[in-house]
């Protein structure tokens, strides 16, 4: 084979191929953005900043990674696109140059009770077929280590047409699953407190049932006064035992009641189905009281809260059982997996120890497997995501990352900056939507939008290098080198909250006294124990202490489009009510969800239009032109405005027009005084819930929660989302709270907030096993003198001390 020689010294001329390498956006107008047009590069790491609301989540995932996965879904058949979510084409003018974009965003992980840490992320379903074929007793398939899978078998007789005749077979079938037969696989078992769900002096003629949503008179109600298999005027306390037992237990049965088919089924199973089948955390208020009432979860007897079944935990490698296996620290379960020498399954084991490895990368070898998904926080739920892309050999493609250092210490932060940058020396593309100022310094190139946020951003303020926005005059650019100071002087604690021997978790019988009357913040490496530390063991202090507690977690906030902050806050409520006073008219026809919403569209403003596998069409009500109200109720006026004229003022207009003149209404104003002083004058009361940032919906909810009696304020990352002139504003906000009589305590990794404080706890020093102890307690001063922890090292560089 010959090697051709090149004889000429011109530079090769470059292939058309090479010359696709930016991505072009032009004349973006997703939610608040202004007819954005940008040019982002390719192979580089591209970070966008700028304040709350400004709009980087609109361009970036609402726009960008919005049009590639469409363009990817529309590659498939119509058939396989009546599976997969139909997704509408971005508001934009041009967008080139797109690849296949991988998001990875802050969505908290399904809290379904049956998810945990290894099944979101296929590490259990390969320790499951490890132990199929090596463990000892082999107890059968992969299927007999799942606790999402029951054991069932039956026999039967099965026709079958064999060479033109009728055949009758005699079958049997026998399926092994690992499913605790006990808790089917939940881990806990329930134990329902029949003195809350009814009050057994009465009948039910009487009202005596007392579960949410079982009023006398409704459905729910007359399913069981009108079934038949008791008397309805009889006190429950005298049934009979056959009565009772169809009462609270009896099995389903199909009957009628007012000539409407429906199915009666006992007491409790039915409120097991209806209350207990969904997360905790995803119940309305008045029902989560409810269940905390009626429904003790106490550890499963029978399995000891493995979720397995005896024959599961019965077989193992080495002395280690499947249920061993995923309550070790995965760190622990790596080394395990690497020792473990079977030629036979080798690929299985590189694989498995591979993802193993990637959880130890990027820290979070602290986590178990059987930890249940629902408790992870936004940023650990995110780096869970992340592993399965770690050791991909995708190249060329563009991840985009919502905030990839939420949650994390700044300890750990180097170690994302380091993984986010190997996925771009890969040949990808990393969009990265972030506040840090330590990972926007890694940045090739840097987008900043603004200036202001909700209808005052949108705009591209700046787009270059790092060094071109320190000097660039953007409100990023201005705060980038900001650094909070060590407080002159600190606050005196008035009293103590103290917690002894706490065990939650990982914590080591943890001692420790948190001050009152002062800004507390706790902190240390993820995993460490903060949240253990705070959530697990404070409520119950305060409680004897008599002191009300409101803890604002990181939970995201649920609405649909028709609930807005005017809804969420209970704003709309005096609204409504003054409007109804001024008018003479019932407060009814001042909701957009009752009698005052235009007939055509419901309220809602848009009418749908569903295109089965095409992307459904949203166009304005003509009716209404999007103001979502009938014509009738627009004539009733209050300080010369309708409702919907309203309901479209900004917060700050809102609060001056309900703080005085006709329109006077306290509450009203009360509410929307919360709302400004969060950082949220600019929000429009009637923007549909969804359409806020994470940063918004977090300070919404500590708007809301700020009118709670409570004398302890726990505030759980509180700057997850916002901008470095947005923490400016928040520890404003804490200070008054504190100088107000309120002790407040915070669990946090920004400098910034643990500068300011009056008292740092710092744990540590590891993460998992290797932390849950108390390192250091004092105040930032000491601990920046110190340095004794990494938490002291890190603040002590911030500070510049």
């Amino acid at each position: 084979m010959s090697t051709a020689t090149r004889t000429d010294t011109q530079a090769p001329a470059l292939h058309v191929a090479d010359s696709h390498d930016l991505i072009r956006v032009h004349g973006a107008r997703v939610n608040n953005l202004k007819d954005v047009s940008i040019e982002i590069p390719k192979r580089r790491l591209t970070v966008f900043t700028g304040v709350s609301g400004s709009g980087k989540s609109s361009l970036v995932f609402s726009t960008i990674a919005a049009e590639s996965q469409r363009l990817i879904n529309e590659t498939y058949s119509a058939f396989v696109q009546g599976f997969m979510p139909t997704l509408a084409r971005p508001e934009v003018d041009v967008l080139e140059g797109l690849t296949t974009a991988i998001i990875v965003d802050q969505q908290r992980m399904g809290a379904d009770p049956r998810s945990t840490v290894g099944t979101a992320t296929d590490a259990n379903a390969m320790l499951r077929i490890l132990f199929s074929r090596l463990g000892q007793p082999h107890i059968g398939s992969p299927k007999a280590f799942s606790f999402n899978v029951a054991s069932i078998s039956g026999a039967g007789a099965v026709t079958l047409e064999r060479a033109g005749q009728t055949v009758k077979e005699q079958r049997s079938f026998s399926i092994t699953g690992g499913m605790c037969p006990r808790c089917e696989g939940r881990g806990s078992v329930t134990d329902i407190d029949r003195t809350q769900l009814y009050d057994d002096s009465k009948s039910l003629s009487e009202g005596a049932l007392t579960i949410p949503g079982y009023k006398a008179g409704g459905w729910n109600y007359r399913l069981y006064s009108e079934s038949g298999f008791f008397d309805p005027d009889k006190p429950i306390r005298t049934y009979t035992k056959k009565e009772l037992h169809d009462f609270l237990h009896r099995e389903p049965t199909k009957m009628k009641i007012a000539g409407i088919n429906m199915t009666y089924e006992g007491l409790i199973p039915r409120i097991q189905k209806s209350f207990l089948a969904k997360d905790r955390e995803a119940m309305q208020p008045h029902i989560r009281e409810f269940v905390d009432r009626a429904v003790t979860f106490t550890t499963c007897p029978e399995c000891d809260g493995t979720r397995l079944s005896e024959a599961a935990r019965s077989s193992r490698i080495g002395g280690i059982s499947i249920a061993d296996a995923c309550a070790m620290q995965i760190s622990d379960l790596a080394a395990w997996v690497r020792g473990l020498d079977e030629p036979s399954v080798a690929p299985l084991l590189t694989t498995l120890g591979h993802t193993l490895d990637s959880f130890v990368e990027i820290g979070l070898g602290y986590l178990s497997l059987d930890r249940p998904a629902g408790t992870l926080s936004g940023g650990e739920a995110q780096r869970v995501k992340m592993i399965r892309h770690l050791g991909s050999s995708l190249t060329d493609t563009t991840y985009v990352f919502d905030e990839p250092t939420t949650g994390l210490h700044p300890h750990d932060i180097q170690r994302m900056n380091s993984l986010l940058l190997r996925l771009r020396d890969k040949g990808n593309t990393v969009l990265v939507v972030e506040h840090k100022p330590e990972t926007i310094v890694i940045a090739d190139h840097v987008v900043d939008l603004g200036p202001g946020a909700g209808t005052a951003g949108g705009t591209v303020c700046f787009e270059g290098t790092v060094e071109g926005l320190r000097t660039g005059g953007t409100i990023t650019g201005r705060h980038f080198d900001d650094r909070a100071a060590l407080k002159e002087t600190v606050r005196t604690p008035t009293g103590a909250l103290e917690i002894r021997g706490a065990t939650a978790h990982n914590l080591r019988d943890v001692d420790v006294d948190i001050p009152l009357g002062v800004l507390a913040v706790v902190t240390g490496v993820a995993g460490s124990g903060k949240s253990s530390l705070v959530h697990g063991s404070l409520p119950q202090q305060s409680g004897a202490a008599g002191a009300g507690v409101v803890s604002i977690d990181q939970g995201a906030i649920r609405g649909s489009r028709r609930s807005n902050p005017a809804t969420y806050t209970g704003l709309l409520d005096p609204i409504r009510k003054a409007f109804a006073k001024a008018n003479g008219v019932k407060p009814a026809l001042f909701s957009a969800n009752s009698e005052g919403a235009c007939p055509n569209c419901n309220g809602a403003g848009v009418v749908y239009t569903d295109l089965a596998v095409m992307a459904g069409v949203a166009t304005t009500c003509e009716e209404c032109e999007g103001k979502r109200f009938q014509a009738a109720v627009l004539d009733y006026h209050l300080g010369g405005r309708d409702i919907s004229e309203v309901l479209a003022m900004s917060v700050t207009e809102a609060e001056e027009f309900f703080g005085a003149g006709e329109a006077r209404t306290p509450a009203a104003h009360a509410i929307l005084t919360r709302l400004a002083d969060v950082g949220l004058g600019y929000l429009n009361i009637g923007q549909p819930l969804t359409t806020l940032s994470g940063g918004e919906r977090q300070r919404l909810k500590l708007a809301t929660h700020m009118a709670d009696k409570g004398g302890v304020y726990i505030l759980d990352e509180p700057t997850t989302g916002l901008h470095l002139a947005d923490v400016e504003q928040l520890l404003g906000l804490l200070d008054r709270l504190v100088d107000s009589g309120k002790s407040v305590i915070v669990v946090e990794h920004h400098q910034a907030v643990m500068a300011h404080a009056d008292w740092i706890i710092d744990l540590g020093p590891g993460a998992g096993h290797d932390g849950g102890r108390i390192v250091f307690e004092g105040t930032p001063a000491d601990l920046v003198a110190a340095r004794s922890t990494l938490t002291g090292e890190h603040l002590a560089a911030y500070v510049g001390a």
